[in-house]
């Protein structure tokens, strides 16, 4: 009897513990996170979908569409201007919310939009940071359902190696970026034969989406707008390339 109140308190002990590690973690990505500028909030709920997703839609009907992970705890509404910029050059592009806005927590999320958009016949896999990280652990583990990846700030992995599929990829990071620092050109052994390398001269990590300024970056020299012009016209390259 005494051996079963004992593990009964053991097992209370450990559940408590357990919903308080969960509360406080739930806590911090909500006191940590960056939160998108109204502006990008807004022009978001303009393409929210039923199932959350903010989808942007060219003019003229496209078969070309990109799936966008947002980075570790932004607030995915900040890279609707972005997205926008990509859809405006015929692409149709869905971004993808996460659960606590970690896309480690929902990797395999391209999934459904694959499925609720079965006239799209060329898919890019796109993500930002932690977001493009989880891109490619889907694209590793998922071959044959994308033909594109676009890295932004972001690299594969030591584990991650997708150098054997044939698959076009590039990947886009600032020269100020003090997050990711020089491991994008430093990962492109483990990235696709042929994958493209677009520095952005004066750019950084947190202009790639609207969320203000980010722990640890670097101080970009150029626009906002301009490191995302930049940034759409080489995910339209490589769209331009899947035809």
């Amino acid at each position: 009897m005494r051996r079963k109140k004992t593990l009964k308190i053991v097992l209370v002990v450990v559940a408590v513990v357990l919903v308080v590690a969960a509360a406080g973690f739930f806590a911090w990505t909500r006191v940590a996170g960056y939160a998108a500028s109204p502006e990008a909030v807004a022009l978001a709920e303009t393409a929210k979908t039923s199932q959350g997703w903010y989808t942007f839609k060219p003019a003229q009907p496209t078969d070309t569409g990109c799936i966008f992970y947002p980075g570790g705890l932004v607030d995915p509404a900040a890279y609707a201007p972005l997205m926008k910029q990509v859809s405006e050059r015929g692409i149709m592009t869905v971004i993808v919310p996460m659960p606590l806005d970690l896309a480690v927590f929902g990797a395999n999320k391209a999934h459904d939009v694959i499925a609720a958009y079965p006239d799209i016949e060329h898919w890019i896999i796109a993500g930002h940071s932690l977001g493009g990280s989880m891109a490619v652990g889907f694209v590793k583990d998922n071959p044959a359902a994308a033909e594109g990846l676009v890295l932004l700030a972001s690299h594969p992995a030591s584990s991650a190696d997708l150098s054997g599929l044939p698959i076009e990829a590039v990947s886009v990071y600032g020269t100020e970026d003090g997050v990711a620092g020089d491991k994008p050109a430093a990962s492109m052994g483990r990235l696709p034969p042929g994958t493209g390398l677009v520095v952005i001269d004066g750019g950084n990590h947190a202009q790639f989406g609207d969320y203000g300024t980010q722990r640890g970056d670097g101080t970009a020299s150029i626009s906002r707008e301009d490191q995302q012009q930049q940034t759409a016209t080489a995910i339209a390259g490589l769209a331009s390339g899947l035809k």
